[in-house]
């Protein structure tokens, strides 16, 4: 049975499928880790609405992040290869960044990232998504971007320090890149989600109405 339409006489309107802002009773709350940088760790003890039931539940703070699918006019994108120390790998990446720059627009860190990172800017923006990577854990929002009409632009005196002091950046034709997606061979999530998004746009014929 096909669902009710929003002007079927009689029917209820049915709203577009969405996530839903919702906040249940918080009781207590304490810092496990807290320190300059930007991100903190926090136990709350929470209830259900209406139910005595108390439980803890952890949260990662975190700002957020962008990142940049940045595609020139040969299909190619441009990857970075990254050591993280937690996941123990060294991933194929995309350009990105954390949201630490008070209010910063998402699109203009974005910007500042891409120059930065691999010195290129870019004359067409487009955001892809907007996601949570992990909402169990952390109020962390990915925010992420296609870059077009790309040039070469100047990092200025942004120093690369630790693992990025390390990092190796490369052209990738997307086609490949989607393969190695979807074989597996490249995992890195972000970077997973943009190749996806993009292919699902292009297969619509929708790139071009940015």
């Amino acid at each position: 049975m096909s669902a009710p339409t929003p002007d079927a006489p009689g029917e209820p309107v049915v709203e577009p499928l969405a996530d839903r802002p919702m906040s249940w009773p918080v009781l207590s709350s304490k810092d496990l880790h807290r320190d300059e940088w930007v991100m903190a760790l926090r136990e709350d003890v929470i209830t259900r609405p209406g139910h005595p039931e108390q439980f803890s539940r952890l949260s990662l703070e975190h700002p957020g992040a962008v990142i940049v699918l940045a595609v020139d006019d040969q299909e190619r994108v441009m990857c970075l290869r990254q050591y993280r120390h937690t996941s123990g790998h060294a991933f194929v990446e995309l350009p990105a960044g954390l949201r630490d720059a008070g209010d910063e627009p998402a699109v203009e860190t974005a910007k500042r990232e891409l120059r930065e990172e691999v010195e290129l800017e870019a004359s067409e923006w487009r955001q892809l998504l907007s996601t949570f990577p992990s909402a169990g854990i952390t109020n962390e929002v990915h925010e992420i971007f296609l870059a077009r009409g790309l040039v070469h632009a100047a990092r200025g005196d942004f120093e690369m320090r630790h693992e990025e002091a390390e990092m190796e950046h490369f052209w990738v034709p997307m086609a490949e890149l989607l393969d190695a997606v979807l074989e597996g061979r490249v995992r890195q999530g972000p970077l997973a989600q943009a190749v996806l998004a993009y292919e699902v746009l292009r297969q619509r014929g929708a790139l071009d109405a940015s």
